[in-house]
Order: structure tokens, then C-alpha cells, then sequence
């Protein structure tokens, strides 16, 4: 037992660690000023992330063969479609409805979608202590991030909620594909799925090449591509494998709560009241989110049954034989 809750901690240690590393997102890019457009950005960071992510991982590539052949082909197609069609529905909402509502449309979305597609596909239980802290932490999403402006694109929702979906998918195919391929480096995998999913993007990446002879933009993208990228889609991969999908899904939460407070101490950003009261729900929700589930208890053991003193020379066992 006690093995088993290291376990499930350490991998929602290392979920965690991956969320608040992809929270720097938004204020790297910030901070950067850079011209370059977000989707050539977002191709730029999956291209220089699943290089980077392969390269580390590249002694486990030639398992990858013949586990293609035992269905890891299916799983690895889905994870990379997710990943660039994330991309791409992110970015899209967040040029039409602003980065704050994307966010909060997307990732209020994916855990709830996350949940229902764990157990449409492999039958996972979704449990009483998902069930609240997904709440406390959606809710508590909303609170920080909402914009308050009255403007609403009715494009930009659907691709905010479509990227949610896509990380649900994500995670789910990619835990999936961990529990069938046992053998597999999920880290390999994540570098391929990586790569793949950088194609719908790649039109938008040689468009904005020119923006590539500024040290911001150069700067920007080793940052996105290594630490945004490489290094939690590393602990991302390796932490999923003891934390069920729901509960990954309710985790990245973190990442708007990380982006909110590099906003207050690094952008000197102010919090409302009410953006301080969506952290606590937040980070009361991510606490219980990180609770592994309790275990059924294990019935009884039957006692054995007594020989009843009526017994017959048949069935009665002598006392000289049991010494």
C-alpha cells in the first residue's frame, strides 16, 4: 500500500511539475514581445520540443518498430492528431476571443472531457473525490481567468472547447497506449507524437520564418521548445503512468493558476478579489485532485471450518497423524 501511494504521488508530482512548466507559456511570450505569429509559435515549439524529447530519448526508437506492428501505430496517430489540431483550435480562439476566455473555455472543458473519455474507452471510475475537486478546480478556473469583457465569438468557443477535448484525448490515448505497451518508452512516443502533430502548423511556421533573425524570437522559441515542451512532455509521459486520466485532466488546471501568479510576481499584474478567491478553489481543488482513491477493503477471511465432534472414522482426521 504504502508503495502504491509513492507511486500515485510521484506521478501527480511529475503531472504537476509539467503543468506549471507549460503555465510559462503565456508569460514567456510576454515577456519576449516578439512579432511572430502564435501559430507559427505553437509549430515552432512542437518542432524544437519533439527534436529536443528525441534526441534524449533516442536508444528506445528501434523498440518503437516492432511495437508498431502490435498496434501502437493507432494510439501514437490519435495522440499526434490531438496534439496539432490543440494547437491549432487554441491559438485559433485565442486571436478571436483574447487569451484570457481560451483559456478558461479550454481548460474548464478538459478535465469533464477528459473524464467522460477515460470512461467511454477503458471503463475508468470516476470517482466521488474527482468528481469535487474537478469542481472546486473548474470553478475556480473560471473565477481567475474570465474576462470581463461582453464580447463572445461564436467561432472562438467551439475551438476553445474543441482544444480541450483534444487534451482529454491526449491523455487518455496516451495512458491507454502506456497500460497496452508496457515495454514502450512513453517519452519516444510523446517525441513522435510531437513532430507529427507540428504538420497541420508547418504553412504558418515558413510564412513567419522572417521573424527568425530576432534574438527575442530565437530566445522565445529555446524556451517554449526546451522547458515549455521537452522537459513536461518528459514528466508528463512518466507521471501518467501512475495517475489516472481523470485526475490528470483535473491537474492541469495548474497550469492557468502558474501563468496567474508569474502574471503578479514577474509582470507586476494585480489580482481581483475574486480572481484570489478562484486560486484557493483552485488549489483546494488540485489538493484533493492529488488524494489517491481508497482502496476497497478485502473481505474477511472464512474461518475453517470445525470438524463436528459426530464425525465418522471417515472424516475425522486422528490426533496421531496431525503430530
Amino acid at each position: 500500500m504504502r508503495q502504491q501511494m509513492h507511486g500515485f504521488f510521484g506521478g501527480a508530482g511529475l503531472v504537476l511539475g509539467a503543468m506549471l512548466l507549460w503555465g510559462t507559456v503565456g508569460p514567456a511570450q510576454a515577456l519576449a514581445g516578439t512579432p511572430m505569429g502564435p501559430a507559427a509559435l505553437g509549430g515552432w515549439r512542437l518542432v524544437v520540443g519533439g527534436v529536443v524529447l528525441g534526441v534524449c530519448a533516442r536508444r528506445h526508437l528501434p523498440a518503437l518498430i516492432p511495437a508498431m506492428r502490435q498496434g501502437l501505430a493507432r494510439p501514437l496517430l490519435i495522440c499526434a492528431a490531438a496534439t496539432g489540431v490543440y494547437q491549432a483550435a487554441f491559438l485559433f480562439s485565442a486571436a478571436r476571443t483574447g487569451a484570457a476566455l481560451a483559456t478558461t473555455v479550454a481548460l474548464g472543458t478538459a478535465p469533464v472531457a477528459t473524464g467522460l473519455i477515460a470512461r467511454a474507452v477503458g471503463g475508468e471510475r470516476l470517482t466521488r473525490t474527482w468528481l469535487i475537486s474537478t469542481a472546486a478546480a473548474v470553478t475556480g478556473c473560471v473565477l481567475l481567468s474570465a474576462p470581463t469583457g461582453a464580447g463572445v465569438d461564436a467561432l472562438g468557443l467551439p475551438a476553445a472547447a474543441a482544444s480541450g477535448v483534444c487534451f482529454g484525448l491526449y491523455t487518455v490515448f496516451a495512458k491507454k497506449l502506456a497500460a497496452d505497451h508496457p515495454g514502450v518508452h512513453l517519452p519516444t512516443v510523446s517525441a513522435l507524437a510531437l513532430l507529427l502533430g507540428a504538420v497541420p502548423l508547418v504553412p504558418w511556421v515558413v510564412t513567419d520564418a522572417g521573424s527568425l533573425g530576432e534574438p527575442a524570437a530565437l530566445g522565445l522559441i529555446a524556451w517554449l521548445g526546451v522547458a515549455a515542451t521537452a522537459l513536461p512532455y518528459w514528466l508528463f509521459s512518466v507521471g501518467i503512468t501512475f495517475t489516472s486520466a481523470a485526475t490528470v485532466a483535473t491537474l492541469c488546471l495548474a497550469e492557468p493558476l502558474a501563468a496567474s501568479f508569474l502574471g503578479v510576481f514577474v509582470l507586476h499584474e494585480h489580482l481581483t478579489a475574486t480572481a484570489v478567491l478562484g486560486s484557493l478553489l483552485m488549489l483546494g481543488g488540485l489538493a484533493a485532485a492529488c488524494l489517491p482513491a481508497p482502496r476497497p477493503e478485502a473481505a474477511p477471511a472464512t474461518a475453517p471450518t470445525a470438524i463436528p465432534p459426530t464425525a465418522t472414522p471417515a472424516t475425522a482426521t486422528p490426533r496421531t497423524q496431525e503430530q
